[in-house]
């Protein structure tokens, strides 16, 4: 079959796009492959399966670009990151939109910042598992097209066998991407990186206009991870998208008991990325990428910041419409903010489970989950005098979410060779609001004594 990719990145801006061979992958093994996905970018799956097709996977078919960017990592600023055990493979045309083919894991390249730019197992079917979630939760994501066991084995703390992700987006143009192209000075190298990004995902929108399509769709995108107890990990710039998808899940983690001071990562420190600093967070990295912008708003400097702040200082309102919506949905269409607020507070102070209480509030049983009977009864009594409409909240509050005991047992046991815990909950989160019987145990909290000292790492 034709596997042509298109070059538009590297065409646009070639500045920004290196020339690259994926490592050579001497023994590929198939671990997953998502066919739904493949059939919409008009791939076929049996295809795939073959030795050719897994060598189109692992990037060992044509030469591919790796991406130049550069990044506030924990606030600290890399004017030179850039794709460095990845590769841009190029782009595939479905319906009139382009769609990325992006490698992880495919070996180093002249971004790489030491490592032996490879990836193991474990982390690569994370973010199969963990982004096919997000895609099926409604939240804006990257996706996984495929992992491939590399027959190799990665060396980290213990040796690990290792795996290629071919992974999909809409674009993987970041506001790091734009740090970059500031940096270098070149004021025509950015116009066009602005132009490519407007034409792809923003047409006839002018710089500011573009600007400000960006802040919606990251207001809305980090609400919709709030309403989840979604937490990123590592919301650096470079980890920010353009196109406003949820991209990189490396120490990502669904939250268990709510807390707003919940952090899983263990490179995390201070907190910075906790779950209830992601809005903050969020409207930071905008303003990194306003300052990249500056001198596309407007020839006069005093005139472009004045122009960038307005539009950044829309965020805050838009964030919150869109979570106060959300939270809304999700309590049935009842609840001012003083019913919302009395909720989290309620959960905060009981370390009530977070998907388990909205999940049983759909059922109309969520008491028990509290120690506080008298405080949850008294706000259950308000709540169900507003009529909440509990047909319309099974929609939106799910059964499943990849909860981090199942993630790590079935990465663990892939590891080891079984993929069936991995293709179990695979099939449970790809259905989340579809209460099935025999799943239970893919709806249960995880074991305190696993939640208390859990962590995630970056995987590299």
């Amino acid at each position: 079959m034709s596997t042509t990719l298109g070059t538009q990145f590297a065409t646009a801006v070639p500045e920004m796009a290196v020339a690259w061979e994926a490592a050579e992958v001497g023994d590929p093994t198939l671990l997953a492959l998502n066919e739904p996905l493949a059939g919409e970018l008009g791939l076929d799956p049996a295809w795939l399966r073959t030795g050719d097709g897994l060598r189109f996977l692992t990037g060992n078919a044509a030469e591919g670009v790796a991406q130049a960017y550069a990044g506030h990592q924990f606030g600290g600023y890399s004017p030179r990151l850039g794709d460095g055990r990845a590769l841009l493979l190029g782009e595939i045309e479905v319906d009139g939109q382009l769609r990325d083919l992006h490698l992880k894991g495919s070996g180093r390249t002249p971004f790489a910042r030491g490592g032996d730019g490879l990836a193991a197992v474990g982390p690569m079917l994370r973010e199969f598992v963990v982004s096919e979630a997000m895609h099926a939760l409604g939240v804006p994501t990257t996706r996984s097209l495929a992992v491939v066991g590399t027959g190799a084995t990665v060396h980290r703390e213990t040796p690990l066998p290792g795996a290629v992700l071919a992974r999909v987006a809409a674009s993987h143009l970041r506001v790091g991407s734009f740090q970059y192209a500031r940096n270098t000075g070149d004021l025509d190298l950015l116009r066009r990186l602005a132009d490519h990004a407007i034409a792809r995902h923003y047409p006839g929108r002018s710089y500011l206009e573009f600007f400000r399509e960006v802040v919606g769709r990251q207001a809305r995108l980090i609400a919709q991870w709030m309403h989840l107890g979604f937490i990123h990990g590592v919301m650096n710039t470079d980890n920010m998208t353009i196109s406003g998808e949820t991209i990189d899940y490396g120490p990502c983690a669904f939250m268990e008991a709510y807390d707003p001071a919940t952090v899983y990562s263990s490179i995390d420190h201070r907190g910075r990325y906790a779950y209830g600093n992601q809005p903050g967070i969020g409207q930071w990295n905008l303003a990194r990428l306003a300052e990249a912008l500056l001198p596309l708003f407007d020839e006069d400097e005093d005139a472009a910041v004045k122009k960038a702040v307005g539009v950044l200082e829309e965020f805050e309102g838009r964030y919150l419409t869109a979570w106060q919506e959300g939270m809304r949905a999700k309590l049935g269409g009842a609840g001012d903010d003083q019913l919302i607020g009395d909720l989290l507070k309620l959960l905060h102070e009981n370390h009530v489970d977070h998907t388990s209480f909205f999940h049983h509030l759909t059922r109309g049983n969520p008491r028990d989950l509290v120690l506080d009977l008298a405080g949850v009864d008294a706000w259950l009594a308000r709540w169900r005098a507003e009529g909440p409409d509990t047909a319309a909240m099974t929609a939106v509050n799910p059964v499943y979410v990849p909860r981090n005991h199942l993630v790590e047992e079935a990465l663990a046991a892939a590891t080891g060779g079984d993929l069936g815990p991995f293709e179990r909950l695979l099939d449970a989160v790809r259905r989340p609001y579809d209460e099935r019987e025999g799943l239970e145990r893919y709806a249960e909290p995880a074991p305190r004594d696993f939640s208390e000292s859990y962590q995630t790492f970056c995987g590299t």
